[in-house]
């Protein structure tokens, strides 16, 4: 079995992989499918060297039924986070399919969940697709801001606008 320690994946946060495996059976009995994305451990408070997964991408646009997930390929960001994707599948069988290892070329790490999405139902993959070693860390991933303003910035630029009239 290999490690990631080579490549610099030290795990993945427990939220990004509950939430994956909330959204897997959410979709049921469809595929689910996102794209990983990584932020240095010394961000989460980790004195180690290395990448945490910390968030799962959701696509817009991506198509599914019980057997595949289609991704819309401009869709999907150029991330220089990105770190792999995560997909489940609905019958429950947790190797990478001839379909997916076609897909696992991005990334270095790639995650099959299985029906019935319990804590124990996934497996993580590289880009070969031979199995590794992924540990589920408890860490906060870090607090981002879609908007650099919040609203006392919004405020204040009204009640310039207001003055200035």
């Amino acid at each position: 079995m290999g490690l990631f320690r080579t490549s610099g994946i030290l795990g993945i946060a427990e939220s990004a992989l509950e939430f994956a495996l909330a959204a897997s059976e959410e979709a049921h009995p469809n595929e689910y499918m996102g794209f990983l994305r990584g932020d240095d451990a010394s961000k989460l408070g980790l004195d180690e060297d290395g990448t945490v997964l910390t968030d799962v991408l959701v696509i817009p646009g991506t198509e599914s039924n019980p057997v595949s997930a289609t991704v819309k390929t401009s869709m999907v960001p150029n991330d220089m986070r990105a770190a792999g994707s995560i997909h489940s599948h609905p019958n429950g069988v947790l190797k990478p399919s001839d379909a997916d290892l076609a897909t696992f070329g991005r990334g270095d790490v790639h995650i099959i969940i299985g029906y019935p999405y319990g804590r124990d139902d996934w497996k993580a993959f590289d880009s070969d697709g031979s199995v590794v070693d992924l540990p589920v860390l408890d860490v906060e991933p870090p607090e981002e801001s879609f908007f650099d303003f919040d609203q006392a910035d919004i405020d204040a630029e009204l009640r310039e606008e207001e003055f200035d009239k």
